[in-house]
C-alpha cells in the first residue's frame, strides 16, 4: 500500500507540473479591479484583447440566459472555502454547519430535511455552462493543519464552436482535532451545452454527485473540563465513539461512528424554438447565422437519488448515549451496527412554453409549464417502500429592458395533486438603476405554503418524537429591499420575514411547531472604507431580531472586518492583499446538534460568547495565473501556555486552536 506522504508528494509534483505549463502558456494582459463591498470584480479572461493567443470564456446558469464572467478579487477566502463567514461549524471542516443569520424556506414540495451539510455539496442549479475560445483548467491544493486537504480539479472547452463541455471535481479531507470527526467529502460535476448550426435547439445535460462522510462524536465529554485539564486535544473523550486518539490517516474514509450522505441528479434539459424570425451577421470569411425566438417549446427531465443515513459500527459502546440521549435501547450487543436512514429517488418530467413578445430581446420572457414527479421512498431498514407523486403547474415572466435599467422577475409553482398537494412558492422582483453613479436599488416579495421537511413525519426513520403529532404546512413570507451603491463600494439591504407554524427541534430530539405567528427583521451593510494609500477596511454588519419569544436562537448583532492592503508593492505582475480579519457576534444561545438526526435543535441552556473577536492574519497574492493564499486563524485563542482558549459556539463542541491553511491555485490555457 502506498504510504501517505508518498501520495501527498505525487499530488504536488503533478499541481507544480500543470502550473509550469500554464506559466509556460501566452497570457493575455488582465485588467486588475478594485475589489468591492460585495465581493465583485470581473475577470479580464471575459474580454477579447486583440492578441490572435486571447481566451475569451463566459459562462451561464440553466435558468438564466445572462451570460457572466470570472471574479477574480482575492481579498475573500470564503469565496474558495466551501464554509460561508456567518457559518459555525462542529470543530472540522466537513462538519456539520449552521448559519447564524436566518434565512427562512421558501421552497415548496418534498424536502427530506437534512441542511446540515448543505454548504459541501455540487447543486444541479449552481451548474455554469461555459462558452470558451480554448480549453480553460483550474487545479486547487489546500493544505492546513491536522491533515485538513481540499483538492480540486475543474476543466472546460468548447468540442466545436457551439458544443461545450466541463468538468469539476473536488475533495475535502481532514482528520481533525478532536476524536471521531474526521470527514472526507467527495463532489463531482459534469456539463455539456450544445446548440444547433441554427440556432433553434439546445441541449443542456448535468450530472451531479455527493458522497459525504463526517464522524459524529457528540461533542466533548462533560465529566470535568477538559479544556483546562488535557493540552492534548485530541485525547479529550468524546460522547460518540470508540476513544482512540483520532484517524490521522490521509484520505482516510474509515467513519466507524458518523453521518453518510450520498446523492446523485442526471438533467437534460432540450428547447426548440418553433417560431422565430432569422438573420445573420456577414464577416469577411463566414456567414452566422442568427435566430430571434418568438415561441419556444422546453422539456426537463431529471432522475435524483439521494440516501441519508446514520451508522455506528461500534453501538455497543455508545449504546447508553443513545439510551439516555434518545431513549433507544437494545443495541448492547458486540459487533453489531446500528444505522436508520431514508432513501428517495425522484423522476420528474416538466414541459414548458415560452412566449418572447419582442424578438431580439431574449431577457423578456412569458414561460408557463406543468410538471410530473413520480417519487419513491425507503426507510429504516430499506424493507419498507412507499410511492407518491405530485403534479405541478408553474409561471415565470421576465423582463430586462434593452436599456438595462429595469429588471423585473415573477415566478410562481402551484401543487395541485400528490404528496404536497396545495403547496406553492410564489416570487417577484423589482430592479431599477438609479443612475451609473448613485447604483441601483432592488425590491422583492416572495411567499410559500410548504409542507414541514419530511423529517417532521412519522414515516420518517429520523422522526423521532410524539408519533401522533400531526404537523401543519409552513407559511413563509419575505420582503426585502436592496441598495448598491458601487462608487461608494458599499451596499445596504433590509429584510422583513413573517413566519408561521414554525417546524422545529428541541431536547435533542423532539419534533415541535410553533403556532404563533412572528416577524424578523434583520439589517445588512457593507462597506469599504479607504484608510490611506492601498490599505482599505472592509466591513459586513448585520442587525436582526425578531418578535416576540420564537424558539429560535440568533446573535443580536454580527458583524466580519478586514484590515488590510491591497495592491502590487511596486511589482507589475502582481496583486497581494495581506492584513487581519476579525468575526465578532453578541452572545446568543446557539442552536445545539443532535448527532443521530444530523438536525441543530433549539436550546436555551447554554450560551455563546465572545471575549475577543475571533482574529486571523491573511496574505493572499497572485501573480499572473498563480495564486496562493496564506492564513493563520483562531489567533484569539492564545493565553499562557499556547493556543488553547478554545471558542465554543455550538454546546460541547470547541473550536480549534491556532490553524494555519495554505490554498494554491493554478489556472492555465491549453
Amino acid at each position: 500500500m502506498l504510504k501517505p506522504s508518498f501520495i501527498t508528494g505525487i499530488c504536488v509534483i503533478l499541481l507544480v507540473i500543470c502550473s509550469l505549463e500554464a506559466w509556460a502558456q501566452p497570457t493575455m494582459p488582465r485588467r486588475i479591479p478594485r475589489p468591492s463591498a460585495g465581493g465583485g470584480g470581473k475577470d479580464s479572461v471575459g474580454h477579447r484583447t486583440g492578441f490572435e493567443d486571447s481566451l475569451t470564456i463566459r459562462f451561464r446558469y440553466l435558468d438564466s440566459s445572462k451570460m457572466q464572467t470570472f471574479d477574480s478579487s482575492i481579498y475573500d477566502f470564503t469565496k474558495k472555502l466551501p464554509i460561508p463567514w456567518y457559518h459555525y461549524h462542529l470543530g472540522n471542516l466537513g462538519n456539520a454547519t449552521n448559519s447564524m443569520i436566518f434565512s427562512p424556506r421558501l421552497n415548496s414540495g418534498l424536502d427530506p430535511g437534512f441542511h446540515a451539510y448543505d454548504v459541501y455539496t455540487y447543486k444541479d442549479y449552481e451548474t455554469k455552462f461555459y462558452n470558451t475560445t480554448r480549453p480553460y483548467s483550474e487545479l486547487i491544493y489546500q493544505l492546513g493543519s491536522r491533515l485538513e486537504q481540499v483538492i480540486g480539479l475543474s476543466q472546460t472547452q468548447n468540442i466545436l464552436p457551439n458544443w461545450n463541455a466541463a468538468f469539476s471535481y473536488r475533495l475535502i479531507n481532514s482528520a481533525g482535532v478532536y476524536q471521531n470527526q474526521n470527514t472526507n467529502h467527495n463532489n463531482y460535476r459534469f456539463s455539456s451545452w450544445y446548440q444547433s448550426p441554427n440556432k433553434r435547439y439546445q441541449n443542456f445535460l448535468i450530472l451531479v454527485g455527493n458522497k459525504l462522510e463526517s464522524g459524529e462524536n457528540g461533542g466533548i465529554g462533560t465529566e470535568e473540563d477538559y479544556l483546562a485539564t488535557v493540552s492534548q486535544r485530541g485525547s479529550i473523550p468524546t460522547q460518540l465513539g470508540v476513544n482512540t486518539g483520532g484517524n490521522r490517516n490521509f484520505l482516510s474514509s474509515d467513519i466507524r461512528t458518523g453521518a453518510k450522505y450520498t446523492d446523485a441528479t442526471y438533467l437534460m434539459r432540450q428547447q426548440y424554438d418553433l417560431i422565430g424570425d432569422k438573420d445573420s451577421i456577414v464577416t469577411d470569411s463566414s456567414v452566422i447565422p442568427l435566430f430571434y425566438a418568438r415561441l419556444r417549446a422546453e422539456h426537463t427531465i431529471s432522475y435524483k437519488t439521494v440516501k441519508y443515513r446514520f451508522s455506528d459500527m461500534d453501538a455497543y459502546v455508545d449504546s447508553n448515549y443513545y439510551a439516555t440521549k434518545y431513549n433507544l435501547t437494545g443495541m448492547g450487543v458486540p459487533n453489531t451496527t446500528f444505522i436508520i436512514q431514508d432513501l428517495w429517488t425522484d423522476l420528474t418530467n416538466d414541459f414548458s412554453l415560452y412566449q418572447f413578445p419582442e424578438a431580439k430581446n431574449s431577457q423578456q420572457f412569458i414561460k408557463a409549464g406543468a410538471a410530473f414527479q413520480m417519487l419513491t421512498s425507503s426507510f429504516d431498514t430499506g424493507i419498507t417502500k412507499s410511492n407518491y407523486h405530485n403534479f405541478m403547474v408553474h409561471g415565470e415572466y421576465r423582463n430586462r429592458t434593452r436599456n438595462q435599467k429595469w429588471d423585473v422577475e415573477a415566478v410562481g409553482m402551484l401543487y395541485i395533486n400528490g404528496l404536497n398537494a396545495g403547496d406553492y412558492n410564489a416570487h417577484i422582483s423589482l430592479r431599477r438603476e438609479i443612475s451609473k453613479k448613485i447604483g441601483s436599488l432592488t425590491l422583492g416579495f416572495s411567499n410559500a405554503n410548504r409542507t414541514p421537511s419530511f423529517i417532521y413525519d412519522t414515516l420518517s426513520s429520523f422522526y423521532l418524537g410524539d408519533k401522533n403529532r400531526n404537523f401543519k404546512k409552513e407559511n413563509n413570507t419575505e420582503i426585502y429591499g436592496i441598495i448598491d451603491l458601487p462608487r461608494l463600494k458599499a451596499r445596504i439591504s433590509g429584510r422583513y420575514t413573517l413566519l408561521s407554524n414554525f417546524s422545529y427541534i428541541t431536547m435533542l430530539n423532539q419534533a415541535e411547531q410553533y403556532p404563533t405567528v412572528f416577524n424578523i427583521l434583520q439589517l445588512t451593510a457593507e462597506k469599504q472604507f479607504r484608510i490611506g494609500g492601498k490599505w482599505n477596511w472592509r466591513t459586513w454588519l448585520v442587525l436582526q431580531q425578531p418578535t416576540g419569544d420564537p424558539p429560535l436562537n440568533l446573535p443580536l448583532f454580527l458583524t466580519r472586518n478586514q484590515i488590510g492592503y491591497d495592491g502590487n508593492l511596486g511589482f507589475k505582475n502582481l496583486l497581494i492583499s495581506f492584513g487581519f480579519e476579525f468575526r465578532y457576534y453578541t452572545s446568543f444561545n446557539a442552536d445545539a446538534y443532535s448527532p443521530l438526526q444530523g438536525q441543530f435543535y433549539y436550546q436555551s441552556d447554554s450560551t455563546a460568547k465572545l471575549d475577543f473577536p475571533e482574529t486571523a492574519f491573511y496574505l493572499h497574492f497572485r501573480i499572473k495565473s498563480f495564486t496562493a493564499y496564506l492564513r493563520a486563524e483562531n489567533l484569539n485563542t492564545y493565553q499562557k501556555g499556547g493556543f488553547t482558549k478554545n471558542n465554543i459556539i455550538a454546546p460541547n463542541y470547541p473550536y480549534p486552536g491556532l490553524q494555519i491553511r495554505i490554498g494554491v491555485y493554478w489556472s492555465f490555457v491549453n
